[in-house]
């Protein structure tokens, strides 16, 4: 499961690069992935709509729908 975290985490962060974001990941540990956001995203008022709306929902979506996103600064 984190092979399919990591691949489907490389093509969000292309997502978020065209708007000048970008994040990566902190740690795995079970079902929970511990990112950080950074560039644009880093400072941006609606990071956690974008970790939990957008990141979170995505990996529940095609990896497995317990995992859990948390931020990590």
């Amino acid at each position: 499961m984190e092979e399919q975290i990591k691949e489907k985490v490389e093509t969000l962060r292309k997502m978020l690069q065209r708007d000048g974001g970008d994040c990566e990941i902190v740690k795995i540990e079970g079902k929970t992935v511990m990112m950080r956001l950074r560039g644009a995203c880093g400072t941006c008022p609606h990071a956690m709509a974008t970790l939990k709306g957008y990141i979170e929902e995505s990996l529940r979506s095609d990896v497995d729908p317990d995992l859990v996103v948390e931020r990590v600064k």
